[in-house]
């Protein structure tokens, strides 16, 4: 970060979250035999937990102003739909699929991102992104067909659990009370802890301190420090865009897994993958930029004092890097290329 208080692209930000979390699905295909699907789910969102600890402390862990109850309800949602939920149905899928598989299939994410940013959440495409949204359903269907019953059963799975991280994108990029690495540190806890209660209550057992400490380590890298770096990219870009970019995630598992597991793709498999890569880049060209009126707002987020939005003052001199604090936005009217991040949930 430089002395100006400019910060990278937010969209490296998606792109190492995605190489993070692109190595979730075959690292997990490693432990899904000898884990239960619930222990394994809850194990690696606790690693999450315990991986962005040092992120919170470094930021301050003092207390904070209790939550509002629409950032409550957002946090709640995060919780149940993309910690509790999702990893349980992926783990299950991998069980009865190949990781390489279960890696493509979790491009739908981008997908049912994109259909929910345009039906609930204001959060709009244009022409290529829904072509680069409809390639990827096709991809998706591929490797499903390709699969046989096993198959359709996992895509099926995976659908459901791609279908609550969708949900969990767009309810973390409007959570701007609290910054990214607690958001991250709650979620991972409380999910980590429910579906480990159910482990215990549903198959109870002890697993070995090596396959534990795995999982930990698994859960910590590719969903705790993967999830801080793409709440920070949502936060700015929107959660649909930065799916574009987060979208490799799949193709980052995909070429994880021959190297783990020696089985090479399949001719639906390979070409899934071709679709799946246009799709992607046809999502990352969409442009969106018209005038728009800002309404006065108060919130606290992240933020630097060099994106056109932030020119509030301070006590003292503005920080001369990035920052967080309750701040105000004054109402205003005005044209310029935006992505539908926390300034601009404006109506189409």
């Amino acid at each position: 970060m430089s002395g100006s208080g400019r910060r990278r692209d937010p969209a490296w930000d998606a792109l190492l979250s995605a190489a993070l979390f692109g190595a979730a699905a075959p690292l997990s295909k490693l432990l899904v035999e000898r884990l239960p699907a619930l222990q394994l789910a809850g194990l690696l969102y606790v690693g999450a937990a315990l991986a962005v600890l040092p992120f919170v402390w470094r930021r301050g862990a003092g207390p904070r102003p209790p939550l509002d109850r629409a950032n409550r309800w957002r946090l709640v949602g995060t919780i149940a739909a993309g910690g509790v939920v999702a990893p349980v149905l992926m783990v299950l899928a991998l069980q009865i699929s190949s990781a390489a598989s279960v890696a493509l299939l979790l491009t739908l994410e981008v997908a049912f991102t994109a259909a929910l940013g345009a039906l609930v959440f204001r959060d709009p495409l244009g022409p290529l992104g829904w072509l680069g949204t409809v390639g990827i359903m096709a991809a998706a269907s591929l490797v499903a067909w390709g699969g046989g019953a096993p198959g359709l059963l996992a895509a099926v799975l995976v659908a459901v659990a791609c279908l609550g991280w969708a949900l969990d994108n767009h309810l973390t990029a409007l959570i701007d009370a609290l910054p990214p690495a607690r958001t991250t540190l709650v979620k991972g806890a409380v999910a980590g802890a429910i579906n480990l209660a159910l482990a215990a209550w549903l198959a109870p057992g002890v697993p070995a301190a090596v396959d534990v400490a795995a999982a930990l380590a698994i859960g910590g890298l590719c969903y705790g420090v993967s999830l801080v770096f793409y709440i920070q990219a949502a936060q700015r870009l929107g959660a649909v865009r930065a799916q574009a970019s987060f979208a490799t995630a799949p193709f980052w598992g995909v070429a994880l897994a021959p190297l783990l597991f020696g089985v090479g793709l399949s001719f639906s498999a390979s070409l899934a993958l071709a679709i799946a890569g246009i799709a992607v880049f046809l999502v990352q060209r969409d442009q969106h930029a018209h005038a728009h009126r800002h309404e006065a707002v108060e919130h606290d987020h992240w933020h630097a004092h060099d994106d056109g939005h932030h020119d509030h003052p301070h006590v003292d001199a503005a920080p001369d890097r990035g920052h967080t604090h309750p701040h105000t936005h004054k109402p205003g009217e005005h044209v310029h290329r935006h992505a539908p991040d926390l300034h601009h949930r404006h109506r189409h």
